[in-house]
Formats: C-alpha cells, sequence, structure tokens
C-alpha cells in the first residue's frame, strides 16, 4: 500500500512527519512516488494562525478532489484544537492529536483489519493529560536531520494557541538525545537542526538543562555541524551563546523570536522579556560571533498596537544588528487572553505595516549577505534541485547556487575539516572524473565542501559561489 504525506507549519511538523513515514513503512506502506495515487493521505496540519487553518481546510477538500477513494489522516495542532470540524471534511477517516502521531501507523492497521469503509475515527487527549513525549529525528527529503528535543509550551502567551494545542513542557533526556545524535552519524548524517516548541526549556522539572544537552551533542562524533532552530531571548543565556561561540560543531547561526520592539505591546503580549533584554542577547551574539546569521520573528498588527507602538517597533529593529525578519500579521485565535485587548489594528493596516517590516527585512538581509561577497565559506552540498546547479547553506546560513560548470571534481577541492574526514570515510563515493560534465553530482551531496562568495542576486535570500581547487 502506499501513503503520500503533506507537512504544514513549523520544522517540528516536518521532523514529525517523517518519523510518522518511517513507522507506516515499518507496517508495509511505503510513500508515494511522483504521479503514484495512494491509498492514505498524511496530513500534519497548523493552525499558528486563522490562514494556517483555511490553508489546511483547503488542502485536505482538494486532496480528495483528486484522489476521493484515499483515506485522509489529519493530525498536528489544527487536529488537536478543532478534531469535530476537521472530522466533517471529506475523505477524512482519522483525526490523531499531537500526542498521537507515533500511533498513526497502529491507527491505520486497525481501519484495515476492519470489514468495510469505517467510519471516521477521533483520537485526541485532552489539554490537562497531554504529558508524553515522543521522540522524533528524521531527515525526510532533506540533507540535514530534525531532532525533537523538547515539546509543549508553559508560557501561554496571550496571543498563542500552541499550549492548548501541544500542552504542558517537557522533553527526552539528554541521554536519549545524544543516543539519537549518534544514530544521524551512523545513518551518514552531517547536520542536525535542534527543534521543539521551546528547546530553551528543555529538562523543565529535571536536573538537567538546555545547556547540557548543547554540551553533551557537541561531544557526539561524525556530526559536523549542530543549529538551534529557535530559542526564546530569555533562555539563550551567555553561557551558551559562548559555548556556540567556540565550538566547531554548533554553527554561528541563531533564531530568536521578538515579536515586538515595543515593551507595552510585549506586556500585553505576556511575552517574559523586554526590549533590553533582547538588545543584550543580539550584542552578545554579534560581540561573540560577528559573522553570525541572527533571523528574528516578528508580529505586527497585534492587538493594543497603536502607530505610536508600532513606530517604535520598527525604530527597534532598525536598531538591531541582526540579518533578517520573519514578518507575521497577527491573527485573531480562538480561547486567547488578547482577545481582551480593546485596540483592534484593521487588516489593511495590517499588511502595510508588515510591508514596511519586510522592506527592513530584505534590506537587512542584503546588508548582512553582501559582507561575505569575495570570502570563503564551508558549505554543506544539498540534493541538486536542476541539471548543472548544486545547492548548499554556508556554515552561517547563507543560502548558495554553485553552478558545475568548470567546477573542479571533489578530490581537486581544496580541504576542510569535514571534507578531509569525508575523504576518509569508506561510506562516501568521490568522483575522479577530471571533465566535470561527466562527474556526477551525487559525489557532492551531503559533504562540505570550501566555496568562494561571488555575487549577490536579485533575490536577497541567495547568492551565487564556486568551489575552491587545491
Amino acid at each position: 500500500m502506499i501513503a503520500k504525506y503533506h507537512t504544514f507549519g513549523c520544522k517540528l511538523n516536518f521532523a514529525e512527519t517523517s518519523t510518522i513515514a518511517e513507522m507506516m513503512a515499518d507496517k508495509g506502506i511505503r510513500r508515494a512516488n511522483h504521479g503514484e495515487y495512494p491509498d492514505f493521505v498524511v496530513v500534519n496540519s497548523c493552525s499558528v494562525t486563522a490562514e494556517a487553518d483555511k490553508k489546511c481546510r483547503q488542502w485536505i477538500r482538494s486532496c480528495h478532489r483528486r484522489y476521493p477513494d484515499a483515506r485522509i489522516i489529519v493530525t498536528g495542532c489544527y487536529a488537536q484544537l478543532k478534531p469535530d470540524e476537521v472530522a466533517q471534511l471529506p475523505g477524512v477517516a482519522i483525526v490523531a492529536g499531537t500526542d498521537r502521531k507515533n500511533l498513526i501507523a497502529e491507527y491505520v492497521e486497525h481501519q484495515l483489519a476492519a470489514a468495510g469503509k469505517a467510519p471516521c475515527h477521533q483520537y485526541i487527549t485532552p489539554l490537562q493529560q497531554l504529558r508524553t513525549f515522543s521522540p522524533s529525528c528524521s531527515r525526510g527529503d532533506r540533507t540535514r536531520y530534525f531532532l525533537k528535543v523538547q515539546d509543549g509550551c508553559d508560557y501561554w502567551c496571550s496571543y498563542c494557541t500552541i499550549p492548548r494545542a501541544r500542552g504542558r513542557s517537557r522533553s527526552g533526556t539528554v541521554a536519549e538525545m545524544v543516543a539519537q545524535a549518534r544514530e544521524v552519524a551512523a545513518q551518514g548524517g552531517r547536520e542536525i537542526v535542534i527543534t521543539g516548541v521551546n528547546i530553551g526549556d528543555f529538562g523543565k522539572g529535571t536536573e538537567e538543562t538546555f545547556f547540557d544537552l548543547v554540551k553533551a551533542l557537541d561531544q557526539v562524533e561524525g556530526i559536523e555541524r549542530y543549529r538551534i532552530s529557535s530559542i526564546e531571548p530569555n533562555l539563550l543565556t551567555d553561557e551558551i551563546i559562548n559555548f556556540v561561540a567556540n565550538s566547531r560543531r554548533f554553527m554561528p547561526h541563531f533564531h530568536i523570536p521578538l515579536q515586538s520592539g515595543s515593551d507595552t505591546v510585549l506586556s500585553l503580549m505576556r511575552r517574559h522579556y523586554d526590549t533590553a533584554l533582547f538588545r543584550h542577547k543580539i550584542e552578545a551574539v554579534r560581540r561573540a560571533m560577528p559573522d553570525a546569521f541572527i533571523g528574528v520573528d516578528l508580529i505586527v498588527g497585534a492587538r493594543g498596537e497603536t502607530d505610536e507602538e508600532f513606530r517604535r517597533s520598527a525604530e527597534f529593529v532598525e536598531s538591531l544588528d541582526i540579518s533578517r525578519l520573519h514578518v507575521f500579521p497577527y491573527s485573531e485565535r480562538p480561547d486567547t487572553r488578547a482577545l481582551e485587548i480593546p485596540y483592534v489594528v484593521s487588516q489593511e493596516e495590517k499588511h502595510r505595516r508588515a510591508a514596511h517590516m519586510i522592506a527592513i527585512s530584505d534590506r537587512k538581509l542584503r546588508e548582512f549577505s553582501s559582507r561575505f561577497v569575495g570570502t570563503e565559506r564551508p558549505v554543506l552540498v544539498e540534493h541538486s534541485p536542476r541539471p548543472g546547479i548544486l545547492v548548499g547553506f554556508t556554515d552561517n546560513y547563507l543560502r548558495v547556487n554553485i553552478p558545475v560548470t568548470d567546477t573542479p571534481t571533489p578530490s581537486e577541492l581544496a580541504p576542510t575539516a569535514a571534507s578531509t574526514a569525508d575523504a576518509q570515510s569508506e561510506s562516501v563515493s568521490v568522483s575522479t572524473e577530471t571533465d566535470c560534465s561527466r562527474c556526477s553530482l551525487d559525489a557532492y551531496t551531503n559533504r562540505i565542501l570550501p566555496v568562494r562568495i561571488d555575487s549577490l542576486t536579485p533575490d536577497p535570500e541567495l547568492l551565487l559561489a564556486t568551489f575552491i581547487p587545491y
């Protein structure tokens, strides 16, 4: 039997979808190839905004029209928060809550054993009982692996439904996470992205901390790169910053949610920091790692964000030495404290504010990227998106395209510490062809190789680069 998978939302969802696919494969249900008609469609949903809910509904309806005989399985935050609504959508056979993802393969097995077409089943754990941590470490179709170390959140920000969808903060142990990282290394993985809902809260209720986890993962042989996916500014300690700065394995790359540059709005949002603390964290990263990529989340048009508070937010963002913004227009969510805040921003004004912040982001990203034109950086080469082009990310998260015309073969490239280890590994196939037109692009994939960054492109997120030969 065959299954198709579709994921909405965060990196954590992508990691969990890959784990679901692996468990389904263990039951004899393989992933669908392009053009194949699936028996099952698994949708891992998101509910961070009303628009996210809408996109999930639209996709499920479209999927049912395309595959009317397929059984659709919906999991994720939308399924957890609105199971009855999801169950009414056409073609849906199973609705599984956020803590039931690792049980989906068993639910499918039960449906297959039932005679005839079974009715839609809902498997939802009440919020108060969401206590189980389900591990996940998967690559899927990507070069990098995603290691889930934590789930849930205890912060209850006024605008957010995630605590209702994911439950209380909980995590695995340091020993369990290290064991999974070692498995990734044994499979030939080079890079791990550490994911979770609130990863800085790792170990809450135990004697272990996120810093303990970082130090332990840094000792795992075979993993060349770690990235911290997103961490709250109040949980990004100076000791973590300094450790990353001196680590060979943890990359100079941080994603830190700000949400607003106005202290008034931050207070209304019930965030756990103010702009002074946030500025301190950005400056601490810059002092320790001048080349670090710093991405920042920002919400515009939240309740209580008057014109004056938006101006303050924009001025604060302008003053920060960051690399990029991820801008989100505020979305009303049911059962959140934000609905009690009286000042409401119109949709038109939200879009105007988002456009203003995106323009700031594009300029900051171009300014940051331009600093590295003419420099050399190590790149983890990923699968080629089209003939003649290799792609990858530098250590400090610059996305580069590498044309293969006149590119040296892997054996002719200048070594990095990681590429030297690659060359000594029996599991890495390295072409010795001198004509690159005959050199398999697979010889470059999943290797860390040195490049020279040549130029920017019209796309502020992309640079052009060439490999560095001996």
